[in-house]
């Protein structure tokens, strides 16, 4: 596996890895016909766009790493009620 494979796959980089799982098994399901897939789609453009907001606002406060480690997100979840988008 190249490294770019490896850090999408790394849930530590990548929050959205369910997501885009997700998408890829529904348009393999659906042979790639991507207007049936549009509500993965969207929930995966919906976890991106939450999780990039997170990242900007810690690079904004100084803290490192700037995405939160994949316990740390869990823990964010669960304080919120499970996944806000």
């Amino acid at each position: 596996m190249d490294k770019k494979a490896g850090k999408v796959r790394n849930q530590d980089i990548n929050p959205c890895i369910e997501e885009s799982d997700a998408s890829q098994k529904c348009l393999n399901a659906y042979n790639y016909d991507k207007s049936m897939c549009s509500a993965y789609f969207q929930s995966y453009k919906s976890c991106r766009k939450y999780w990039h907001n997170i990242m900007v606002q810690r690079r904004r406060d100084g803290v490192r790493p700037d995405m939160p480690t994949a316990a740390e997100r869990q823990e964010m979840l669960a304080t919120v009620g499970g996944k806000p988008y």
